[in-house]
């Protein structure tokens, strides 16, 4: 018998994690929400706090928190984002 460790893994298996960016300036921030409950309403205040900065912000997500991103959902952020922020609860 097989036990797993059902923790999240502590580094990426796909591809080694970049060094954050001295400064958002000049750079996509792209949000993402894993579909929680009222994470809109989060997301809202967050991206008005870049816009304000004067960040170029851009949405994505997944429809529910039940199911993972789909390989696809994370290319296109992957692609169209330089900087991330994953809405996280619980």
């Amino acid at each position: 018998m097989w036990m797993r460790d059902p923790t999240a893994e502590t580094s990426s298996v796909k591809r080694p994690r970049r060094a954050p960016p001295a400064s958002l300036e000049g750079l996509t921030v792209g949000l993402f929400d894993i579909g929680k409950t009222r994470s809109d309403e989060f997301f809202n205040q967050i991206e008005k706090r870049f816009t304000e900065r004067g960040l170029k912000v851009k949405r994505f997500g997944k429809p529910t928190n039940a199911k993972v991103a789909t390989p696809e959902n994370v290319q296109k952020v992957a692609d169209e984002a330089d900087v991330v922020v994953i809405g996280l609860s619980d």
